[in-house]
Parts: structure tokens; sequence; C-alpha cells
């Protein structure tokens, strides 16, 4: 099928692109470059050989983007197009409400137009805000949501469910993902984001690469075995090939819900230490206050994924961090 993904170039979106052209799809792909870079293009041909059909733009353009809509023959929708981190929504509330939900409203309403019934949205846990138990499970209370990204993902899953509503021949599926790391085996695609980076493991690499001096770990007083917040660390492969089931076995009418994660949690400190040891170098941290917006512990139980897509998570921890250096020493210099 020819799939549109939204945010192709960025961490997500590229090795999503990578395992449906894998998977014999065509790819056309929509991304303005605010959190990736151009290279990442060429790298998705040098893994698969084959060139995605790119627009440079913001999915926010609708006239741009409905212009992608009327010059491909388009099967399904992955969007991944959103800002994604938790500490900077805290700081930039507006610009997370303004960009992730009127990308979604863009795409909802041209799948509309032009009779795109498929659509598989990359959404979050932190829709389940601070659990009450783990592990969660897709029939999870979906709790008040603790910061302004987790607050816009909970405001996209309810509009795309709207929306499949009012058509009925839509098919939406949610997948709710708890916290990609890693990178692609050959070291041509990670997590590198612009300026100081916001998420755990690409901090970690930077520090590991000497471009940061120090780790800061925020919070040691948590309610977890080491006082660190705890969360299900996931391979982003193992994330991508879990879009790829869902865009193939979820394209019946309805809302269909899943979680993709590991179902097994690792503190920060645990993360760190498993980087450590299979890499075999230092990385220096300090504790520092907790960051506002963040729970102490979050992990899935993935049994739906298996039932219905036939879907596990394959690489481990040690996976995750030994592909994220390989990343780190390729790419950051």
């Amino acid at each position: 099928m020819k799939v549109l993904v939204t945010g192709g170039t960025g961490f997500i979106g590229s090795h999503v692109c990578v395992e449906l052209i894998q998977a014999g799809h065509d790819v056309v792909v929509i991304d303005d470059f605010s959190n990736s870079k151009p290279a990442v293009l060429g790298y998705i041909k040098e893994i698969t050989g084959k060139e995605v059909k790119f627009y440079e733009q913001n999915v926010l353009d609708e006239q741009k983007t409905e212009k992608v809509f009327q010059e491909n023959d388009l099967d399904s929708i992955i969007h991944c197009a959103a800002f994604k981190a938790v500490g900077e929504s805290m700081v930039k509330p507006i610009e997370y409400y303004t960009n992730n939900l009127m990308s979604t409203l863009v795409i909802a309403k041209l799948m509309k137009k032009y009779k795109v019934n498929n659509i598989v949205f990359s959404s979050s846990a932190t829709v389940y805000g601070d659990p009450e138990i783990v592990p969660l499970t897709e029939d999870s209370k979906l709790g008040e949501t603790t910061n302004p990204y987790g607050s816009t993902k909970a405001m996209m899953e309810r509009i795309l469910t709207d929306v499949q509503r009012a058509v009925p021949s839509m098919s939406v599926t949610l997948l709710r993902y708890f916290n990609p790391i890693g990178a692609h085996e050959s070291g041509l695609l990670g997590e590198d984001p612009k300026g100081i980076p916001n998420n755990l493991m690409p901090y970690i690499m930077k520090v590991a690469a000497g471009q940061l001096e120090c780790l800061g770990v925020f919070g040691n007083d948590y309610d977890t075995p080491d006082g660190t917040g705890v969360r299900d660390y996931i391979h982003v492969v193992d994330l991508a090939r879990g879009h790829v089931a869902a865009i193939e076995k979820y394209a019946t009418p309805g809302v269909h819900i899943c979680n993709l994660g590991t179902g097994k949690g690792f503190s920060v400190l645990e993360l760190v230490e498993a980087f450590k040891r299979v890499n075999n170098i230092d990385v220096p941290y300090v504790i520092k206050e907790r960051r506002p917006g963040d729970i102490a512990t979050c992990y899935a139980d993935p049994t739906r994924a298996k039932e219905q897509l036939g879907w596990v998570a394959e690489k481990g921890i040690d996976d995750m961090c030994r592909d994220s250096w390989n990343f780190a020493k390729k790419n950051f210099k």
C-alpha cells in the first residue's frame, strides 16, 4: 500500500519508513526538519535501496498538505509529526497545543475529504497519566495528564476517535507506546535532536561522547527501588515494526487501541549503568530536583499487541544501549 508518514525524517518516523519499505510498501513523507536533518533521506535510501517521495513542509500548512493528498493515491497514514518532549512542553505549552492539535485536525480533515480510511496515530503512554496500577493495559483508566505533551496526545486521540464515529468506514489505530530508545543497527539512523536534548538517552549519548559534561537525573526520591523514575524502554526498531503490523492488521473500520512496550520497567540509573557496562564508557551524572510533569513508574502490559498483531518486542536493554552508542560514535562529532 501507499503510506503517508508525517514526521517521517524524525527519530521514530525514519525507522518507520525503513520498516515500511522493507515490508514492501510505498512511502510518502512530509517533514519540515524542525527536529531532524535532510541527510536522513539519504540514509533511508542507503539502508533500503529505495527513495521515499518527500515533501519539505509543515503539516499545518493545509494548502500544501492537501497537494500531497491530491498528488498521491494514498491508502494509509502514519501520523508521527508532533513535538514530543515532556519537559519542554511545560515551558512551551502554546507551541505544543498549536502544533500537535492543529496538525491532527488538518490530517483528519483531508482524510475525510479524499476518503483515506486508515490511520495509525503515534500516541503515548502519557495519556494514562500517573497510573494507579502497573503494568498498564489498554483498558486502564485514562488519567489526569501531568504535562502539556501528554494532554495533546490525549486530545489528539479524542479528535481521531470522534472523527471515526462521524466516518464509520474509517480505521483509527491509537498506538500508545512507551519510551523509544536505541537506533538502527547500521548506525545511520538514531535520535539526534537539535540543541540540548530533552529526552534521557540522547542526553546520555552526548555525555558519553564528551559533548555535554554531565547527565542530570531528575529526582531520586520516587517510590521506586532506587528512587529514580521507572520506564518501559522499547527499541525504536521494534516500535517501527509495530507500526507496520498495525497498518496492515488494523485495517477494519473502528477504533483500535494497542500498547507497544516490552512489559518490563527499568529505572533511570539502571539504564545509565547498562549503558556504561555494555559500552565500557563512563557517564557521569548528578541528582537534581524532580522535573515538573514526571511520574514515578510506567510500563506496559503488551499482551494485546501479541494477540492481535502478532508483535512482541525482540530487542533488550543491552541492544538499545549498544545501538544508541554505535549511532552516537558515528554522528556525534
